[in-house]
């Protein structure tokens, strides 16, 4: 998982601000594409990153349940427009004031669209109220506590000096699960297992940089996961929002619980990076004849095909990211239906890729980890088996910060009862 990726210069901000998908949607999806391209042009890593767009959906699925109980009937979908708009604008305003200027303009244009009344009066109320009282319940969530991380050297020795990304996580408050470690798996592989040697060589001949057996169609799909900010996933999570029938609360709802799930999922994956602190394979296959196994054989010089992430390598943070989605969006979509999620990416010239099934998706993403060379695959399979553990508490509740409105009565069409997490306004 990269920690950060520049898309665009600073000066293009108001213009990136306003780009919404040409198949809208309602506003709480255009503006999930607003907040991302907000976070895209601050320059942050993938786990800040995915907290903020956690933070930024759960303020808009406060605001929206805060305007449709307050405005009923016909008042209640400008209501909730406004409110959308307020949420956004009060949050992405408090956590990015650099950029304050273009996220104004977003608002005002959204804002002028609707009449003055006092359902649009009530929506932007609403949502001030929302952003900030979200933005102020999450701020001592332990993602500013001190860098504590100590590299594994003997006196003298020289190691690499950069830093290693976010080492606190595994101290954060989370959004759905009970701690930081609720999902911890074992260890990484034995190296004396078959497992070891099977996960060590299939990296070593499919991950390199100079690989001659990685497929032209592996490599495409390399680089396209190659990405990793929030906008990747959310576009998936945006083609569900997309189809037919669904409402702004359901469409509410969905991004919060899965912008929690994902961000749970990144604190639940540190943990584990942190507490067993296991070599990437370019550090592995350099020193392949010190781990006392004669089946890995080193090989000087060995570079993966991208850039290694500032972490250690177990379990694969993609594959828990993907996988928690996954988990989410099966509640969305329900069974027996059909449906295509799309999204793009900006490390593979911005092409589209395509899935009909939602385990395929979270496969490709797993998969594209060992054909980048970054991760073993058993790495992935752990981090897939977290993911949809942790993606199925999303599809029961969402955490709401303390004040926030009652929850919504289940909605009609809704995949399942739309039960939020009170236990979440204590922690």
């Amino acid at each position: 998982m990269k920690t950060a990726h520049h898309l665009s210069a600073a000066g293009m901000a108001v213009a990136c601000l306003l780009a919404v998908s040409a198949a809208r949607a309602d506003v709480v999806t255009d503006w999930n594409s607003i907040a991302g391209n907000v976070i895209v042009q601050s320059r942050m890593g993938t786990p800040p990153a995915t907290r903020i767009m956690a933070i930024v959906q759960t303020a808009v699925h406060e605001a929206v349940m805060a305007a449709q109980q307050s405005q009923p009937g016909d008042a209640s979908a400008v209501a909730t427009e406004a409110a959308v708009a307020a949420a956004n604008r009060a949050s992405l305003v408090k956590l990015f004031p650099q950029q304050e200027a273009a996220i104004n303009t977003a608002y005002r244009d959204a804002i002028a669209k609707l009449a003055d009344s006092p359902a649009r009066a009530a929506g932007i109320a609403a949502g001030e109220q929302a952003g900030t009282r979200v933005v102020a319940w999450r701020a001592n969530d332990g993602a500013a506590a001190a860098d504590r991380y100590v590299p594994h050297a003997a006196p003298g020795a020289y190691v690499p000096t950069a830093s290693v990304a976010t080492p606190q996580w595994p101290g954060r408050m989370t959004w759905l699960m009970e701690s930081p470690a609720q999902f911890r798996p074992g260890p990484p592989p034995a190296m004396s297992s078959a497992q070891w040697v099977r996960d060590y060589n299939e990296v070593k001949a499919v991950g390199a940089k100079a690989s001659r057996v990685r497929t032209p169609e592996q490599t495409e799909v390399a680089k396209f996961w190659e990405y990793s900010l929030p906008p990747i996933y959310q576009g998936v999570a945006r083609s569900v929002a997309l189809m037919p029938g669904r409402s702004v609360a359901q469409n509410a709802r969905m991004f919060a619980a899965a912008s929690q799930a994902m961000d749970d999922a990144l604190v639940a994956v540190m943990d584990a990076k942190y507490q067993y602190g296991f070599w990437r394979p370019v550090t592995a296959i350099r020193n392949g004849d010190r781990d006392d196994n004669p089946a890995t054989e080193i090989e000087a010089g060995w570079t993966p095909f991208i850039e290694n992430p500032m972490h250690p390598e177990y379990p694969s943070a993609h594959s828990i990211l993907a996988a928690a989605l996954g988990e989410v969006l099966k509640a969305e979509v329900g069974t027996g239906r059909s449906y295509e999620l799309t999204t793009s990416s900006p490390t593979a010239n911005n092409v589209t890729r395509r899935w009909t099934d939602i385990d395929a998706f979270a496969r490709e993403v797993g998969e594209a980890r060992v054909w980048e060379g970054i991760h073993f695959r058993t790495s992935t399979d752990v981090g897939l088996a977290m993911g949809r553990k942790i993606g199925a508490l999303g599809q029961t509740r969402v955490a709401m910060s303390p004040g926030a409105p009652a929850p919504l009565a289940q909605m009609p069409g809704s995949a399942q009862v739309a039960l939020e997490d009170s236990k979440a306004q204590g922690r």
